[in-house]
């Protein structure tokens, strides 16, 4: 616990934890594979691999532009052919390793996304109880004049998980 988390409440630091287990976890699952495929998609996504594709693409089209003027056979002339090849081929490559990071990183979203879910129906629930526990509290109260507030009584009763879900559902498939 770092000296700011001291002054925090328990719950805040457990669930700050919780969500860093979530990522260790999702890491921790990782295969070789997608360990690879992740730090190659993050060195491609550095300022220094754009600046020095950039270099490189600017070198080989003035070397092989210049290479007549020094007496010398191009390997790749003007309009560059093996150049725009090799472009196709890397760019293949860079959207299957972007897209197959992505989809890794869906799932820790999602993952995330059934958390919060769970969170706020859990939310709901303590609400609705301290709604309830509130209003037996002002029913049992012999100086708090007793009437209906049917807007409370609504709020003391916890949302039906399940009905929620199917609402997101259909407003999806609607949409």
């Amino acid at each position: 616990m770092t000296a700011e988390s001291a002054n925090a409440p328990i719950h805040f630091e457990e669930t700050i934890l919780s969500i860093g287990r979530l990522n260790a976890e999702h890491h921790a699952n990782a295969t070789q594979h997608q360990r690879v495929v992740d730090r190659l998609t993050a060195l491609l996504g550095r300022p220094a691999f754009l600046v020095t594709l950039t270099a490189a693409i600017l070198g080989w089209a003035a070397s092989n532009g210049l290479a007549g003027a020094f007496g010398l056979r191009a390997l790749d002339p003007p309009p560059f052919p093996i150049l725009t090849g090799a472009a196709s081929l890397v760019s293949l490559y860079f959207v299957v390793l972007i897209l197959t990071t992505q989809r890794r990183s869906d799932r820790l979203t999602l993952r995330r996304e059934s958390l919060n879910m769970e969170l706020a129906i859990f939310n709901g629930q303590m609400s609705a109880k301290t709604i309830a526990l509130l209003e037996e509290l002002r029913r049992d109260t012999p100086i708090v004049r007793d009437r209906i507030d049917e807007l409370a009584d609504g709020m003391a009763r916890p949302a039906d998980a399940q009905a929620i879900i199917e609402a997101i559902q259909e407003t999806r498939s609607e949409g």
